[in-house]
Order: structure tokens, then sequence, then C-alpha cells
């Protein structure tokens, strides 16, 4: 992987701070590829497991949810294979909730 971690440091509640990972397309591509094919796994569990990679307490959600969007449209990376799709966010995935089903089904 050639990306570099973007670690930034936010405010946690009013006296601590966290240091939160804003990963890259590629990053997040990566950590789909390494997800067990055929069953749906945890998203929060991918973006723990890229925190803890990178040395970050946490990982933004937001941008992770964005660079899924992306690669769902562009099939770049086995994204259904943490998109529940029985949660509202399916529906921002190319194809919906039914492509997710079908790819994971498909996906042994």
């Amino acid at each position: 992987m050639d990306d570099l971690p973007v670690i930034k440091t936010r405010r946690k509640g009013r006296s601590q701070t966290q240091s939160m990972l804003i990963p890259s397309e590629g990053m997040v591509a990566e950590a789909l590829r390494a997800a067990p094919p055929g069953r749906l796994s945890d998203l929060a569990g991918l973006r723990r497991a890229l925190a803890e990679r990178h040395g970050a307490d946490a990982c933004c959600p937001v941008t992770t949810q964005r660079h899924l969007v992306r690669i769902s449209q562009d099939g770049s990376a086995p994204f259904w294979r943490v998109v529940d799709p029985d949660r509202p966010f399916a529906r921002r995935m190319a194809g919906g909730p039914d492509r997710i089903r079908e790819r994971l089904a498909a996906d042994h």
C-alpha cells in the first residue's frame, strides 16, 4: 500500500482528544479485499482494524462511507462484504440492497 495515513487530532469531550485516521480510498479497498468472502463482516470492525493498523484511536466514518459509495460505483473492491443490505446506508450503494445480497450470495 502506497498511501500514507493521514491522522488528525480532534477533541473528544471537554478535555480529551483522540487521533482520527482519515483513510484513503485505497486503504478502504485493501481492507475490503481482506474481508472474508461469502459472509457479511462488520463495517465498524473494518474501521477499528484500519485505525489500529495505522496507530489511530478511530477511523473517520464519514470518509469511509464516501469511499464505499465510490467503490460500489466503480466495482474496484468487494464492498458487499461490509455493507448490511438491511441498513439504510445500503440504498446509497450502486445497485442498492438487492445487488449487495446478490453479490454476497455469489461471493464464495
